[in-house]
């Protein structure tokens, strides 16, 4: 016991008693096995650090807390103007850019239909379907939608308005299936046009012409304009109705008349008495009037599909700044 605990120092130990020195608790070390450290005999100055239970306990919870943010996947992440790919900015230039050409092409759109209603509409009368005057007046009613449709677009673009940029979209989508349905339409129609004039033009002079007001003046009109005579021939007035009906109620009375006035080259009253080549035009309107009408199908048809095709990009962006504006943080 008494080797283990060591011994009391007696009267000659006092030489062995080294004396206490402050300083050397601050530069000399040493080792777990009790031998002074190769650093002995260096000062290092070390700044005391206190640490309480609490700040400690506090400073762990902040630490925490943090990580736990940082780390918590239920926190849902907010999008800025110009996260992703596409900024907000860059689809409202590039809106305002498209609703422009989308305001100028209903402007156009309307200026071609209002043209075709007031200067060919006449001509309309001597067709035997509606499918031409359906056309016309869906392919109006797509113009004016589109007018409305980009002035909307500009309020919905500048005030980033999520309600007007839906409705707008919704008459996109609108016009885009007029324009789409009217081309096809016309495309379609325009092979079909020259068969259906050939089986009822004819028809339509002889039994119409003096009878029918509409009609009437829609066939003096087209024979002077396209300086024709007859629907095939000018002898197809020889089996007409106003010819051979000698009726007292006519629009235009025969009075002795071969063919109408507006057949003749120059035209005047009672020119219509000689069928001679020198006096009347020999050839028939039908030619005329189907490439005419041919051509106009074909304008309304490159119309209609043309403009449909820019429609879709307009869907695709206002899409895109709608689904952008929902989630987003100014």
């Amino acid at each position: 016991m008494s080797s283990q605990m060591g011994h009391f120092l007696g009267p000659d130990d006092s030489s062995e008693i080294e004396p206490f020195d402050p300083e050397a608790l601050h530069y000399r070390g040493s080792t777990t096995s009790g031998t002074p450290s190769a650093a002995a005999g260096r000062k290092v100055k070390q700044n005391p650090v206190i640490v309480s239970g609490s700040g400690a306990g506090t400073s762990n919870g902040r630490n925490g807390s943090r990580s736990n943010q940082k780390t918590s996947p239920n926190t849902p992440k907010q999008k800025t103007r110009d996260s992703d790919c596409c900024s907000i900015n860059f689809i409202k230039y590039s809106l305002h850019i498209f609703n422009t050409m989308f305001l100028i092409s209903g402007m156009v759109i309307v200026g071609v239909t209002l043209w075709t209603v007031f200067w060919k509409h006449q001509y309309i009368s001597l067709l035997s379907t509606t499918n031409y005057v359906i056309g016309t007046y869906a392919l109006l009613a797509a113009g004016l939608l589109a007018v409305i449709g980009g002035v909307l677009g500009c309020c919905a673009v500048c005030h980033e308005h999520r309600g007007i940029l839906l409705m707008y979209t919704f008459i996109l989508l609108l016009v885009f299936l007029l324009e789409a349905i009217v081309g096809g339409l016309a495309y379609l129609y325009e092979t079909q046009i020259e068969i259906e004039l050939q089986h009822s033009l004819n028809s339509t002079f002889g039994e119409y012409y003096g009878v029918s007001e509409s009609q009437t003046q829609a066939i003096d009109s087209m024979q002077q304009e396209f300086s024709c005579c007859g629907a095939v021939r000018f002898e197809d007035w020889r089996n007409s109705v106003w010819l051979r009906s000698r009726r007292k109620d006519l629009i235009r009375p025969t009075e002795g008349r071969l063919v109408p006035d507006s057949c003749c080259i120059t035209v005047s009253p009672l020119c219509g008495l000689r069928d001679g080549p020198s006096n009347i035009h020999y050839t028939g309107c039908i030619y005329q009037m189907t490439d005419d009408v041919k051509q106009h199908l074909i304008l309304l048809g490159a119309i209609g599909l043309g403009l449909s095709v820019i429609q879709i990009f307009g869907m695709i962006l206002s899409c895109c700044l709608y689904v952008k504006l929902k989630n987003v943080l100014d």
